[in-house]
């Protein structure tokens, strides 16, 4: 291997080729391919230009599928998926935040893999396949720990994070009481900082994790997503994967939402993944609080009413968050959409929390957040009384 000066702004020679790569041609795994995977649109998403890592990451079959398909990209070695000085600590990257998000790509190797409690969402929070997204949600929790840039990371070991569920499955035996994660399935959800639907563009993993988890009888996968992506319907998910389409009014989404399918896309894709075999759920997510919000919510949940077939609704369950946010986030939106920043930079009605992973973050005011949530019910209950409120926050 070689090492070549770099600029801060990502122009890096390949630091390895895949001449260099370990080579073993009975494992060599093709490019992913795709109806959707292989359209202009998702090219459009992912135009991917730069793959940073780390060597074991890139020897491995996972990461030789995702070197196949990019076969243009420029391959520089990394030590560390999480220590990239010129990615995540360039301050140029912040005004370059949505290029970065279509441009680059970050291959690593889970290391630790540990299975955690939740509650809420899913009864336990899988290690995930991915951190970060192609995605540019202005409000993203994940981007606060990594700086001025936040590219997908691929996780490579994806034969030993299934294995790994596969034994805490295993170790929890049948669920014995219901809970408000779910009636009768221990549920793992997959996608915590991450879009498995976008992840989806890349490799194999998302689905390796639906077909993994149709075989494991007590247990269900669960994601939330923003993204529409039809070569999901292909994967006989068997009822035992629950896609959570995130969904808030039209104009926040505009604002908020960047490179994700619109809010009506999401909902019209409601019926056919159902019918994939899918458990289809609903995010109510982020509620932001500002002038007119009730008005747009009523308007969005009328809409659910109108155009959701019977089926859709019998089986459907919400999930209500309201919005968190935190300073550092706030300082790098500046940068790169400030515009985002009016609507969700509220300190007159927000207040410092320590969030359940131990972030200090900003969220509305008790009494605001207690009086949102009671009106967001009323109007759940008046505009959309077949859809049963799992939790809310």
């Amino acid at each position: 291997m070689h090492s070549h000066p770099s600029s801060p702004h990502g122009s890096q020679e390949p630091l390895f080729g895949l001449d260099d790569l370990p080579r073993d041609p009975a494992a060599e795994p093709g490019p992913p391919g795709g109806a959707f995977r292989d359209s202009p649109q998702a090219r459009r998403l992912l135009a991917v230009r730069e793959i940073h890592a780390e060597p074991a990451a890139a020897a491995s079959p996972r990461g030789r599928q995702i070197l196949a398909r990019f076969p243009d990209a420029r391959l520089i070695e990394v030590e560390s998926h999480w220590r990239i000085p010129e990615l995540h600590g360039n301050e140029g990257n912040a005004e370059r935040w949505m290029r970065v998000k279509r441009e680059t790509l970050v291959l690593g190797v889970k290391k630790t893999l540990t299975t955690r409690p939740n509650g809420r969402s899913a009864d336990w929070i899988a290690p995930g396949p991915s951190n970060g997204c192609a995605l540019s949600c202005v409000y993203c929790y994940v981007p606060r720990r990594k700086g001025f840039a936040n590219p997908i990371t691929v996780f490579t070991n994806i034969d030993r994070i299934v294995a790994h569920l596969g034994r805490h499955v295993a170790a929890q035996g049948p669920k014995r009481e219901p809970n408000q994660c779910d009636p009768e399935a221990w549920v793992y959800d997959i996608g915590e900082n991450g879009d498995c639907s976008v992840d989806a563009l890349i490799c194999d993993n998302t689905a390796d994790l639906v077909r993994a988890f149709r075989d494991w009888p007590t247990a269900k996968a669960s994601f939330a997503t923003k993204f529409v992506n039809p070569d999901l319907l292909e994967l006989d998910p068997r009822g035992r994967t629950r896609i959570r389409f995130s969904l808030m009014p039209a104009d926040d989404s505009r604002l908020l939402d960047l490179r994700t399918s619109p809010v009506d896309d999401r909902i019209a894709a409601a019926a056919d993944f159902l019918d994939a075999g899918y458990e289809v759920h609903f995010n109510l997510s982020p509620v932001v609080v500002r002038p007119g919000w009730e008005d747009a919510w009523a308007e969005l949940l009328r809409h659910l009413d109108d155009v959701l077939p019977q089926r859709v609704k019998r089986q459907a369950r919400a999930e209500v968050v309201m919005l968190t946010h935190n300073a550092d986030l706030h300082e790098v939106n500046l940068r790169w959409h400030p515009r985002g920043e009016d609507v969700l930079w509220q300190p007159a009605t927000q207040e410092t929390k320590r969030s359940q992973n131990g972030a200090l973050n900003l969220r509305y005011r008790t009494d605001i957040k207690r009086r949102a949530l009671a009106d967001l019910r009323e109007l759940v209950a008046r505009h959309t009384p077949w859809l049963g409120i799992r939790y809310a926050f």
